[in-house]
């Protein structure tokens, strides 16, 4: 090769930043030229988003910046959004990126690429609902969640300083949507608003004022999980104090409450929406690939896009076949984690093939369950596939500890085993202390 084989990576989430990092790892510059485009600065694993909203996590720990892993793996980052594909010149088009007070940062890049992998993630989809854009929040970057989380706790001190009494719609969460995102994020807000009541607001009483309700249009929450582990869910949410509503769908979203289609009215003066996943409306037709009615990129089962060879698409951004799904029938590889960790490292192997035009291998996703963390409370799920040949119903303390692992995993495909082992120790030894100190 008389030059540096050029890999651009567009977007990093959980699949795109562990594909960069495992690539910048493996090879050297004056072989593959690895190069990382998103228009955040810092990374955050996106199932730990409703942490961030509820104010439970701290993010000092756990978000990554770009610039700092492309240093110490061995790759470039370019910070901006992509618009635009040139598949004859073989290069992207990214868009200038300007600041929070309206100055240029970067200028409109042009990155040239012999191989290009798109993995921007997925947006939620509110289908058109009236209302949604202008009063609902979303829970899709780092940036929604600490929105959410100021303007929670701004709630709460609004309510701790008023005379008057509090208004129907005050300190109540409407949270539309009962998959995995709307369900943890109301069990770990029934904690967090507690915590943050008891930071001296005696005027607000967490059982009588604060009211958290999920709202979904299917006949149970988790509609994609199990009946059991639906049940299993809506109890534990129950028992919090949840509200859960079931076969109820949303007309449209006002600024103090969601109207149901058969007209019942919920007052709330927060309004997530967390129903309906799409990729990005820019990937429709973006460089003449092919795009399904959701927008995700077409691609064939070695993860390349239909139309070129070159261009290849992992994550939720991918409709990637499925042929074991429902039962045989076929469909797509479901937008989870799992799937996009599993379509970087098999992405990872491919790139020598690549390089050495030899024939690519297909990929085969295997399904390991799924699992909905609630909060310090439990964990339920569904442990499938390989690991045990069947389907079994998990929750409790194991499955808390299974969902922890997945963290695990995709850390350790950022950090190696060394750093993660130390991180982890660290933080068991902290709180071992801090248990130890309030004892005392």
């Amino acid at each position: 090769m008389s030059r540096a084989h050029r890999i651009v990576i567009v977007g990093g989430g959980a699949g795109g930043l562990e594909l960069a990092t495992k690539l910048g790892d493996s090879y050297s510059a004056d072989k593959i030229a690895v190069t990382l485009v998103d228009k955040n600065r810092t990374h955050i694993w996106k199932p730990k988003l409703h942490e961030v909203a509820a104010g439970s996590m701290d993010l000092a720990d756990q978000e990554l910046d770009y610039i700092a892993q492309a240093h110490w793996h061995h790759f470039r980052f370019r910070l901006g959004e992509l618009v635009g594909i040139d598949r004859e010149k073989k290069e992207i088009q990214v868009a200038p990126y300007i600041d929070e007070s309206g100055e240029l940062v970067t200028p409109t890049q042009a990155i040239p690429y012999d191989i290009l992998v798109i993995s921007i993630g997925s947006l939620t989809n509110d289908f058109g609902t009236q209302g949604v854009e202008q009063y609902a929040q979303r829970l899709e970057s780092l940036g929604d969640a600490k929105r959410f989380h100021l303007r929670l706790v701004n709630a709460c001190l609004r309510a701790q300083a008023q005379t008057s009494a509090l208004a129907p719609h005050q300190l109540k969460v409407a949270i539309i949507g009962a998959g995995a995102t709307g369900v943890e994020l109301a069990a770990e807000l029934h904690r967090t608003t507690r915590a943050i009541i008891s930071f001296g607001m005696d005027r607000v009483d967490p059982e009588k004022d604060l009211k958290v309700v999920l709202i979904e249009a299917a006949p149970k929450i988790l509609p994609a999980l199990s009946e059991r582990i639906s049940l299993a869910a809506e109890k534990l949410l129950t028992d919090l104090g949840v509200k859960v509503m079931t076969n109820a769908k949303v007309q449209k979203v006002q600024a103090d409450k969601v109207v149901l289609a058969d007209g019942q009215e919920i007052p709330a003066e927060l309004i997530v929406w967390a129903a309906g996943v799409k990729a990005p409306d820019f990937l429709k037709g973006i460089g003449g690939l092919e795009t399904n009615h959701v927008n995700q990129l077409l691609v064939l089962p070695t993860l390349q896009t239909t139309l070129d060879q070159n261009i290849f698409a992992i994550g939720d951004c991918a409709a990637c076949p499925w042929p074991e799904a429902n039962n045989g029938k076929g469909g797509i590889v479901p937008p989870r984690a799992q799937a996009a960790h599993q379509q970087a490292s098999h992405l990872y192997k491919q790139i020598n093939r690549i390089i050495h035009h030899q024939p690519l291998k297909p990929y085969q996703y295997r399904d390991f369950g799924s699992l909905v963390s609630l909060g310090e409370y439990s964990s339920v799920g569904s442990m499938m596939g390989g690991l045990i040949g069947g389907s079994l119903m998990v929750e409790g303390l194991f499955a808390k500890l299974m969902y922890i692992s997945l963290y695990k995993l995709h850390q350790l495909a950022l950090h190696g085993w060394f750093k993660v082992f130390l991180d982890t120790l660290s933080r068991l030894i902290h709180r071992r202390t801090h248990s130890i100190v309030k004892l005392h």
